[in-house]
């Protein structure tokens, strides 16, 4: 009889232990993620391509710039794109923000985008910890110009990285824009 009640005992607390330490993993992974990102803060700046190629959008020779920096006692990192070419004017131009914070023991980011709505998108991250990509999670406001879908940041160096934005244009279109960095500050 003690033997029957035992061994469910044991197998609930192996469970239990499973649970805890894959739940510090999540936890552990989402920090080292979270590091890295804020490990990004400063300026930058470089080429912009559009995939696809659209002129509109993204003429030929486009360059961005890109300020990070953490904030909120370190609980956040904020991200703003720029067009170096056009005067730094909110009201006129487009300075998307995204904010990148820690919810619930996963990585987070809200894009505040200049289409009017702000996207949420929770973090993966790849093997070698340099790759951090974000997945849609749902979204707030006007849909009408479409919505920002992904986001891939690849840390190459110090003072270089990559960004890979994909937009959901109207009709559920996809438009990637990506953009290779390189540390000015």
């Amino acid at each position: 009889m003690k033997t029957r009640i035992a061994l469910p005992v044991v197998f609930l607390l192996i469970a239990v232990a499973a649970f805890a330490a894959d739940t510090t993993t999540t936890a552990t992974n989402a920090q080292q993620s979270f590091d890295t990102i804020k490990n990004l803060a400063g300026t930058w700046e470089g080429p912009v391509t559009a995939i696809p190629k659209n002129n509109e959008m993204v003429p030929d020779g486009t360059r961005g710039q890109i300020q990070m920096r953490v904030t909120s006692r370190g609980n956040a990192l904020v991200h703003e794109m720029y067009d170096p070419s056009k005067p730094d004017d909110p009201t006129k131009n487009d300075h998307p923000v995204t904010t990148f914070y820690l919810e619930n023991g996963q990585l987070m980011l809200t894009h505040y985008c200049d289409a009017g709505n702000r996207p949420r998108m929770v973090a993966r991250t790849s093997a070698d910890g340099k790759t951090v990509e974000f997945d849609f999670l749902d979204v707030a406001g006007d849909l009408q110009y479409g919505h920002m879908q992904h986001a891939v940041f690849t840390v190459i160096d110090a003072n270089h990285h990559t960004e890979d934005w994909t937009f959901l244009m109207p009709g559920d279109k996809p438009m990637r824009a990506h953009m290779d960095l390189t540390r000015t500050k």
